[in-house]
C-alpha cells in the first residue's frame, strides 16, 4: 500500500464529510512550548518547601519559648578615699552601697505545670526573675536548681497548662543538619536564625566541668543563652549556651539528652547526682592506637586512675583503651562520658577493655561523682640546668622535692620539662613546660635519663601528667 500524506488524507475527509477535524489552539500551544515544570520552577518550588519548614518550625516552637529578665544587687566600689559622697549630696546614708544590674536571656518551658530550662549563667545570683510569654504574659519565677558542671538551671513560674516542648535524641545528631535557634539576643524577643550543626561532641573549651557540645553556625548573641536549638521537626536538638567571639558563626549549644537528665534531677531532686568511676580520659589518635595495639578501632584512653576509685578497686589501669560500656561500643573518647552520665549513681557496669593487644572485661559499680575540681597546678619550674632529649626541642631535669612541693606533684616521680623550643617536635606534640614525664614507652620514669633512652630509637610513647590531669603524648623526630 502507498503511504498517503497527512494533508490528502484531511482533503479525503472533507471531500466525504464536508468537514475537516482541525488541531484546537490548546493542543497547536501543547506542541510548541516545552514541557513544564521546568528545572527553575522545580529550584523554586525546593526552596519555597524549605522556607515553609522554616516558618512552621518557628510557628511550632513559638508558645514554649520564654524571654527571660533578672535584676541582681552587686555591692558598688567603695569611693576613692572613703568618702560618703551619698551624704554630702543629701542622699540617705547606704543609698549608693548597692547598685541594680538587668540581664536577659532566654528558657524553654519543659514541663506543662511552669517549668522552664535555661542557663545557669541567665539567673545565678538574680534577686528577681521575670518570665515573658510569647503572647505578652509576664510571671515572676523562682530558680528552683542550678547544675555547676553543665551551666544549667530551671526556673518554675505559677502557671497550669503550658506547651512544652518536644525533645529530640540528640545522639541522632549529624553536621550538617538544619536546625532553628529561638531566643532573645539584645532584649529583642523571640528572634529566628537558622543554620546548619556544624559539629557534634565539642569539649574541652575550658567553660564548664562537663562538656559534650553540640557546634551550630546559627547566629547566636548575648540573650539567646537558655534558648532551643530546634530541628525541622520542631523537636529541641540542644540548649543555646554559649558563642566564640561574636559574629564568627561558631556557637555552642548543650545536647538535648544531657540537658533533659539535668533538667528532671533539679525538679525531681533539686540536685544531679552523676554516676563516676574515677577514670581520666583521651581520645585515641591515630598514633596512640598504633602504640597500643587497636590501630583501626575506637575506644576511649585511659590516661589516668583516681586513688581508691571504682575504676583503681576494680583494677582498670592506664593505658587501658575502653571499648565498650554495657556491650554499647565506644567510638570516640566522649562515647564513654555519654554512657556514664546516662548511668544512675549505684548502677552496676560492664566495660570491655584492651590491655596490652588483649580484650577483658571489668566489672564495677559507679559511685555519685565528686563535687569539686581537683586543684591545678599554677606554676612552672625555672629552667636549671636541663638534660636535652636529642634533638627534639625538649629539655629535661630530674624531679626534686622541693621542685615536687612547687608544681604540686606528691607521690611521683619522674622527669619535669623544663623547657620547649619553639618549632620544634615536642612543642608540636603538645609538650609544656611544667609537664611530668612518668613513663616513656610503657616504663617509669626515674629520671632524664630514662625518657632520654625511650627516644634513642627516635620515638617514645609518653605518659604525662599536667597539673592534676595525666595523658599519653607520642613525641617523635617526624
Amino acid at each position: 500500500m502507498v503511504a498517503r500524506p497527512k494533508k490528502f488524507i484531511q482533503t479525503l475527509a472533507w471531500l466525504v464529510t464536508g468537514s475537516i477535524a482541525w488541531p484546537s489552539v490548546s493542543q497547536l500551544a501543547a506542541q510548541a512550548l516545552p514541557a513544564q515544570p521546568t528545572a527553575a520552577a522545580n529550584a523554586m518550588g525546593a526552596l519555597e518547601s524549605l522556607e515553609s519548614a522554616f516558618t512552621q518550625v518557628a510557628e511550632s516552637v513559638s508558645s514554649s519559648v520564654v524571654a527571660i529578665r533578672v535584676e541582681s544587687r552587686r555591692k558598688r566600689a567603695a569611693p576613692l578615699g572613703g568618702f560618703p559622697f551619698g551624704e554630702w549630696f543629701g542622699m540617705p546614708e547606704g543609698h549608693d552601697q548597692y547598685r541594680t544590674e538587668h540581664g536577659t536571656g532566654s528558657g524553654v518551658v519543659i514541663r506543662a505545670d511552669g517549668y522552664v530550662l535555661t542557663n545557669k549563667h541567665v539567673v545565678e545570683n538574680a534577686s528577681y526573675v521575670e518570665v515573658v510569654f510569647r503572647d505578652g504574659s509576664h510571671l515572676q519565677g523562682k530558680t528552683i536548681g542550678i547544675d555547676d558542671a553543665t551551666d544549667m538551671a530551671v526556673v518554675k513560674v505559677n502557671a497550669t497548662r503550658l506547651t512544652a516542648a518536644r525533645f529530640a535524641d540528640s545522639s541522632r545528631a549529624k553536621p550538617g543538619q538544619w536546625v532553628v535557634a529561638i531566643g532573645s539576643p539584645f532584649g529583642l524577643d523571640y528572634t529566628v536564625t537558622v543554620g546548619v550543626v556544624s559539629a557534634v561532641g565539642r569539649g574541652e573549651m575550658g567553660a564548664n566541668e562537663i562538656e559534650d557540645y553540640l557546634q551550630t553556625d546559627a547566629s547566636i548573641n548575648p540573650g539567646n543563652s537558655g534558648g532551643p536549638l530546634v530541628n525541622l521537626r520542631g523537636e529541641v536538638l540542644g540548649i543555646n549556651t554559649m558563642i566564640v567571639g561574636q559574629g564568627t558563626g561558631i556557637g555552642f549549644a548543650i545536647p538535648s539528652n544531657l540537658a533533659r537528665v539535668v533538667a528532671d534531677q533539679l525538679i525531681d531532686k533539686g540536685a544531679v547526682h552523676r554516676a563516676y568511676i574515677g577514670v581520666g580520659f583521651q581520645e585515641l589518635t591515630p598514633d596512640l592506637a598504633k602504640h597500643f595495639g587497636v590501630a583501626g578501632k575506637g575506644g576511649a584512653l585511659v590516661s589516668s586512675i583516681v586513688p581508691q576509685s571504682p575504676a583503681e578497686k576494680a583494677g582498670i589501669q592506664a593505658g587501658d583503651v575502653v571499648v565498650s560500656v554495657d556491650g554499647q561500643a565506644i567510638v570516640e573518647s566522649r562515647d564513654l562520658l555519654r554512657a556514664l552520665l546516662q548511668r544512675p549513681v549505684g548502677a552496676k557496669i560492664s566495660l570491655s577493655v584492651v590491655r596490652e593487644k588483649k580484650e577483658r572485661t571489668i566489672a564495677l559499680v559507679t559511685v555519685e561523682r565528686p563535687g569539686a575540681s581537683l586543684p591545678r597546678a599554677s606554676s612552672a619550674p625555672e629552667p636549671k640546668a636541663a638534660r636535652d632529649a636529642g634533638r627534639l626541642g625538649l629539655h629535661l631535669e630530674a624531679l626534686s622535692k622541693g621542685l615536687a612541693a612547687r608544681l604540686g606533684f606528691t607521690g611521683a616521680q619522674g622527669a619535669v620539662v623544663s623547657s620547649v623550643e619553639r618549632g620544634s617536635p615536642a612543642e608540636h606534640a603538645g609538650l609544656m613546660a611544667g609537664d611530668l614525664i612518668m613513663e616513656a614507652d610503657r616504663k617509669p620514669v626515674a629520671a632524664p635519663a630514662d625518657v632520654e633512652t625511650a627516644l634513642t630509637d627516635g620515638s617514645a610513647l609518653l605518659h604525662v601528667r599536667r597539673g592534676s590531669n595525666a595523658s599519653y603524648i607520642v613525641l617523635s623526630r617526624n
